[in-house]
């Protein structure tokens, strides 16, 4: 095997997800471009095996760097790939030429428009809907469109003079149900748009009508027993779940534009480009500028766009941005809200957060403290906190119907568990189930204890529960001095609610955050620990209670035995002469009768 360690970091922050890699070599220029499903999985491809094929071998040995652009699907990344090997072409990919372009359904700009397949879109105000990957998918969808919705095919110039005139006269189509005769009036222009219309709205996605339409034909096939016929439209249903008409790569509403996006920290800005040509992405690059006097997002952004300019000139003369610019220019510049320029948008930051992530990740890798300092400082924004929460204790009680109610204590140093600080604590002033009154013993022990030592307290304390849980470790903190002092947040299971001392309305954290995630790990971990110690107080109870059956044999003595035993099944094995050793002969003696009686 080659040694590929120069690109193993690079390998091992790809992300798991759809897009285009490129592959450049010692000079910086692009020798190839690929699509993914799974970026990840398909790049390391390349470099855990040797391949069979010669070429591909050669390819491999000259990678000197990595590129990607992440996409939404997996058919955007078919498209990119197909746009980027014209508009680049590597050395090693094949070539592809205009007409093995991928097709669209034209929708003509006339009076009764016509609906067709193209290869190359012109601009002659014509909707064109595509490009199409997969062009089963597109000829079934189309023509299950057409049969509901039926129009002409003919070349005739039709408009409404003409038709009045009585110039033309139905065809074959017309008598075999595949037209409605609006050239000879049978339909009328009104009718003739709304079927237009429905077709669109077909071709762009909306399916349901169409899919009702199959499965009601596929289910009287059934019952018909026409099992044949019932299998194509089941195939024909399985081609619609799997039917993709609109894509961010491709946008014939969209003429010319670079797109930019920014995504940052308090160190760097990550800024993405896109060049649209024609509706379409020919180009996307990233770079990287460090913060070095405070400088506003706004300020990297319009430095970063005068860079891309410079080494990429370009004849478009709209800019798609996340904010308002202060720049004087004769450009056009578009902060979009909705819409296919929008879609765009959202892409391009998209992959400035990818190269952000990517970039955090590699610096953490060889600097760990670096990713304490950030989730703590993230933790300390999210939670509104006056200082990173650095030592964080985490409490959850477990009982059954009251019995054996018990509490864990979790620890989290620097946002990681810290399992020698771990307690267990067995409830000993609450009767029956009572969460509330079980949370106050256990903080209360805890930190009563922690002052008597004059040890550091927690920077947050988090109570698994609501309202109720955390008013009462409220109380308890007030009773021992401390409330204030340290932070208390309580934690909602069914909807990961954050709720916090004073405020019946709880704070919702995005989901996907890592604040929330280290909450709910510390909550899990509570909750893992104290069922353990629950489970275990619970087998312990009941093994004794089965030892303190046999004749002459008390607590104390049950306890001495499972000590050395350490279970029932060894005490059953044990001899007269091993059991007389510990407890005497007479205890033993019991100790063996009990069990051959029992066999």
């Amino acid at each position: 095997m080659k040694d590929f360690s120069h690109l193993k970091t690079a390998i091992s922050l790809l992300p798991n997800q759809p897009g285009v890699y490129k592959y450049r070599d010692e000079s910086n220029t692009i020798i190839y471009v690929g699509k993914a499903k799974n970026l990840k999985k398909r790049v390391s491809s390349y470099f855990n095996k040797e391949h069979d094929n010669r070429k591909t071998n050669v390819l491999v040995s000259k990678i000197r760097e990595i590129e990607y652009t992440v996409v939404d699907s997996e058919y955007d990344a078919l498209l990119l790939e197909n746009l980027l090997i014209k508009e680049l072409q590597p050395r090693y990919n094949i070539n592809l030429k205009d007409d093995k372009s991928y097709p669209y359904i034209k929708i003509t700009k006339e009076a009764f428009p016509k609906v067709s397949v193209v290869r190359n879109p012109v601009r002659d105000g014509s909707e064109y809907i595509g490009p199409y990957a997969n062009i089963k998918m597109m000829q079934t969808v189309l023509e299950l469109a057409l049969k509901i919705y039926p129009i002409r095919n003919c070349n005739l110039a039709l408009n409404e003079k003409s038709i009045a005139d009585g110039k033309f006269n139905v065809c074959l189509e017309y008598q075999i149900g595949n037209c409605k005769g609006p050239c000879k009036g049978f339909q009328s222009k009104l009718e003739y748009q709304q079927s237009i219309d429905q077709i669109k709205n077909i071709l762009k996605g909306q399916l349901s009508i169409v899919k009702k339409q199959i499965k009601s034909r596929m289910e009287e096939s059934v019952k018909l027993l026409a099992f044949e016929e019932a299998h194509q439209y089941k195939t024909q249903l399985d081609w619609l779940e799997n039917y993709q008409s609109k894509s961010t790569i491709v946008s014939h509403t969209i003429n010319n534009v670079d797109v930019f996006a920014i995504a940052s920290n308090d160190y760097s800005a990550w800024i993405n480009y896109l060049r649209v040509k024609d509706g379409m992405i020919i180009q996307s690059q990233n770079i990287e500028i460090k913060r070095k006097n405070n400088e506003t997002d706004h300020d990297l952004l319009l430095s970063a766009i005068a860079q891309f300019k410079n080494t990429n000139p370009t004849e478009n003369e709209e800019f798609i941005v996340p904010f308002k610019l202060n720049l004087e220019t004769t450009f056009t510049v578009t902060v979009p809200l909705a819409g296919d320029k929008k879609k765009l948008l959202d892409l391009s930051f998209k992959n400035a957060m990818m190269l952000k992530q990517e970039r955090q990740l590699s610096a953490e890798k060889l600097d760990p403290d670096l990713r304490v300092d950030r989730v703590l400082n993230t933790m300390k924004s999210d939670l509104r906190l006056t200082t990173p929460p650095k030592h964080i204790e985490c409490f959850d009680n477990s009982n059954i119907q009251g019995a054996f109610p018990v509490s864990a204590c979790v620890v989290f140093k620097n946002a990681k568990p810290s399992k020698i600080d771990y307690r267990h604590f067995n409830i000993k002033t609450v009767e029956g189930p009572n969460d509330f009154a079980s949370m106050q013993e256990v903080l209360y022990r805890r930190y009563k204890r922690l002052i008597e030592e004059k040890s550091p307290l927690p920077d947050l304390i988090v109570v698994d529960g609501g309202k109720g849980q955390l008013s009462s470790a409220v109380e308890t903190l007030k009773k021992l001095d401390i409330y204030q002092k340290v932070a208390v947040i309580g934690i909602a299971k069914k909807l990961e609610e954050i709720y916090y001392p004073g405020d019946s309305v709880p704070m919702y954290l995005d989901k996907k955050s890592e604040t929330l995630k280290i909450i709910q790990q510390m909550r899990d971990e509570a909750h893992r620990f104290g069922i353990t110690h629950h489970r275990n107080r619970r087998s312990k109870n009941f093994t004794v209670s089965e030892l303190t059956q046999i004749e002459g044999i008390g607590s104390k003595t049950s306890e001495l035995l499972l000590k050395h035993y350490k279970s029932i099944k060894k005490i059953r094995e044990a001899t007269l002469e091993e059991l007389t050793t510990l407890t005497g002969k007479k205890t033993a003696s019991f100790i063996i009768n009990y069990f051959q009686d029992e066999n």
